[in-house]
């Protein structure tokens, strides 16, 4: 249902507050590079210390902004199901095309206990969902059996798959139906994860070069295999740098030292160290963003 170059955009601040125009100015500049998709108050929009509020705002402005250009699927998951139906209920609301679902963190549910909250969030609200592994984050990893259960419920379309594991990614583009999406959540694997059978990626570099990770899928869906595979090798650094200290520190402060947005975060997250922020700037000149 969902393919190509999908942005895990950031949400920009200003003097602790969403920096709105900053924000359209980036969605714009996302749509323009060829992004086929944006994900709004995801890990990279530092949804977990947005108040519901500016949660809620965050998704209002994106799909002002895109106007219908291009799919928004809106973060709303939670580690409470009740959390995660209310978000997801505005998301629909909203306007918003589909809604992106981590897996309940912290609370390390069992298998059965992620297939209730899906199950549960699902039954309550009609608006395509798109599953959201990633273990690193959450300290619970979602099962093969697990997700090819959730997708035989019709709302549920995709999988965002951050764990790493390319086995469990070919199982799951094997054992369920044609249309639901397996989207690639690294950067790093965004190839090898088409080559098992994905339909995208939910990308954090697409950030600051949204027409090289456009490049990659539309080479790939081409057949253009060779090119594809091109761009993959130059975005290896790239790729690499912007996971060099948490995400979204990096990315951020990237888009910072490219004129876009301020370099402000929410705590716990904070500025970069200096010896991280000198690789990074040197990476970015390497790419010609700054």
């Amino acid at each position: 249902m969902f393919s190509g170059a999908i942005v895990a955009i950031i949400t920009p601040f200003k003097d602790g507050k969403i920096d709105e125009q900053s924000f359209r100015d980036l969605i714009n500049f996302q749509i323009k590079g060829g992004v086929s998709g944006i994900v709004p108050c995801g890990t990279t929009g530092e949804s977990a210390t947005l108040t519901h509020e500016e949660h809620e705002r965050v998704i209002d402005i994106c799909v002002e902004e895109v106007g219908k250009r291009v799919p928004v699927i809106a973060g709303t998951g939670s580690n409470s199901t009740a959390e995660a139906i209310r978000l997801t209920k505005h998301a629909r609301d909203a306007g918003a095309d589909a809604a992106l679902l981590i897996t309940p963190y912290y609370n390390k549910p069992t298998q059965k206990g992620l297939y209730s909250h899906y199950s549960a969030v699902a039954a309550a609200c009609d608006i395509p969902q798109v599953l959201y592994n990633v273990p690193g984050r959450t300290g619970v990893n979602m099962a093969v059996e697990t997700v090819v259960e959730l997708s035989k419920i019709d709302v549920i379309v995709g999988v965002k798959e951050a764990s790493g594991d390319l086995v469990k990614c070919s199982y799951i583009a094997r054992d369920t139906r044609d249309d639901f999406c397996v989207l690639s959540g690294d950067d790093a694997l965004n190839l090898p994860i088409l080559c098992v059978g994905g339909s995208g990626a939910v990308s954090v570099t697409a950030n600051i070069l949204p027409e090289k990770l456009s490049g990659l899928m539309n080479a790939w869906f081409a057949g253009d295999i060779s090119g594809a595979r091109a761009l993959h090798s130059e975005l290896l650094e790239i790729n690499n740098i912007l996971f060099i200290e948490t995400n979204p520190i990096p990315v951020k402060t990237a888009l910072a030292l490219m004129g876009m947005v301020r370099e402000e975060f929410k705590l716990p997250l904070c500025p970069m160290s200096e010896g991280p922020r000198k690789k990074l700037e040197d990476t970015l000149k390497k790419y010609g963003c700054v």
